[in-house]
């Protein structure tokens, strides 16, 4: 294992005049739990599709597990495991159904893939609905998204919001499986705009804002005081401000 499983340099990736990714340099370490966060268009999405190669960049080096985009692209997507932000999962199928298709398309034989659906439906609570996917909740499509990074054991994860819609319970059963993979050496790579979750669970954090990296470190490090991650957030963001009141409200 590389001791970066990701390794970004100069990324840009602009739409017509907007820079949504304006010179990335990003590297996460193997084994960590790493939160990426900025506020909404800051460019966390583009950059996470750029990584799962959905997107191709502009400009600049983008290396997973050791392996260089796009020349590897394929041996890079059997290794990592995706929960994007929007549920991209096939309705008419079941959820036994859809995993046993994931699992064989990333070269599980499919005794081995019925098994490992079937274990990976009892893990995340989700073994007695018969439901096919369009009748799932959000949460639900959050729970078969995480089954479906599982599937192949994969080496990183690549997770867009996973806990959106979840509720409490299924967020903490979700929280509970990454961080068993970070103690078995994987490496998990996550956006959210729930700070918290973010303060509770990753080790390094990097923020973006306007395609461009601000700040990256331990939170420890990126700490003024007794600051929570929402103050670290907010100050290096430069959004404090007062808040005007309106007369009638």
């Amino acid at each position: 294992m590389p001791s970066a499983a990701i390794l970004v340099r100069d990324l840009k990736k602009s739409y017509g005049p907007v820079a949504a990714v304006n010179g990335v340099d990003l590297e996460v370490p193997s084994g960590s739990f790493f939160g990426f966060l900025g506020p909404n268009g800051a460019g966390k999405s583009t950059t996470i599709r750029i990584l799962t190669g959905l997107i191709p960049a502009d400009s600049g080096t983008v290396e997973i597990l050791g392996r260089r985009l796009p020349e590897d692209e394929l041996e890079i997507k059997k290794r990592i495991g995706l929960v994007p932000d929007e549920s991209l999962l096939f309705d008419r199928l079941t959820g036994a159904e859809f995993l046993e298709f994931v699992g064989r398309m990333y070269g599980l034989d499919r005794a081995t893939a019925i098994n490992r659906s079937s274990g990976l439906l009892d893990l995340l609570e989700l073994a007695n609905d018969r439901k096919i996917i369009g009748e799932y909740s959000k949460g639900m499509r959050k729970r078969v998204a995480m089954a479906a990074s599982l599937i192949h054991h994969p080496d990183l994860f690549l997770m867009d919001e996973p806990f959106e819609g979840v509720d409490a319970v299924g967020a903490r059963l979700m929280k509970d499986i990454l961080i068993d993979q970070v103690r078995r050496g994987a490496t998990v790579f996550l956006t959210s705009h729930v700070l918290e979750v973010v303060e509770r669970l990753c080790d390094r954090i990097a923020i973006i804002n306007q395609g461009a990296i601000v700040t990256t470190g331990t939170l420890q490090e990126l700490r003024s005081g007794g600051e929570s991650l929402e103050d670290v957030f907010v100050r290096v963001l430069g959004a404090e401000r007062q808040i005007e009141r309106l007369d009638w409200l």
